[in-house]
């Protein structure tokens, strides 16, 4: 698997520990017109300080950012630890659904809020995803291909997924599932 998507390192903490299963993206600069979209099911998660703003995430995330931020590698290396397969995904249009998924996800309200209304399209993408974790995290070079405000990158070598394990039981993950089901209204498209 060479496919990584760019997220928060706090956010990949939080998807790590299994303590949300949601992802909620509006997408990056570099998308272009379209804008976001689930270029792929299975992927690499590429934690990122890139526009990381402590103040963006709840209380108990900062906490938790302040705990991980010593440890996160140096700016030329990105370390890969978490995998994840999209389980569902679907376009969020209107912001009131978004808010719907609180608790679920450690993004403040007003956060989503400006992402829900940043751009033409007045919408955001809700994805969940069953995360797996390596035994180990695998540190790469970081190079400059990988920069900038996008959501998928490519990797310039191949990782075997085969040994990552989930974080989360199939019970809690169903149960994850069904709450992020419920808070918007109907079931995710696949």
């Amino acid at each position: 698997m060479t496919i990584a998507f760019k997220e928060w390192a706090v956010v990949v903490d939080a998807l790590g520990r299994g303590e949300q299963i949601v992802i909620l993206r509006k997408g990056g600069i570099a998308e272009g017109r379209g804008g976001f979209q689930v270029e792929h099911e299975r992927f690499w998660f590429f934690p990122t300080l890139f526009h990381q703003q402590r103040e963006s995430v709840l209380p108990t995330a900062q906490s938790r950012y302040d705990a991980i931020a010593p440890h996160f590698p140096s700016a030329d290396t990105v370390r890969l630890e978490y995998f994840a397969e999209v389980t569902e995904a679907r376009q969020v249009d209107s912001l009131a659904a978004a808010e719907r998924l609180r608790g679920q996800h450690i993004w403040r309200d007003e956060v989503i809020a400006q992402r829900f209304d940043w751009g033409r399209d007045k919408a955001i993408h809700a994805l969940t995803v069953r995360v797996r974790r390596l035994p180990q995290p695998v540190s790469l070079p970081m190079l400059p291909e990988y920069g900038g405000c996008k959501s998928w990158v490519t990797l310039a070598q191949e990782l075997d997924t085969n040994a990552a394990t989930p974080v989360l039981g199939q019970s809690a993950f169903e149960s994850k599932l069904a709450a992020v089901r419920e808070a918007l209204g109907t079931e995710l498209a696949r």
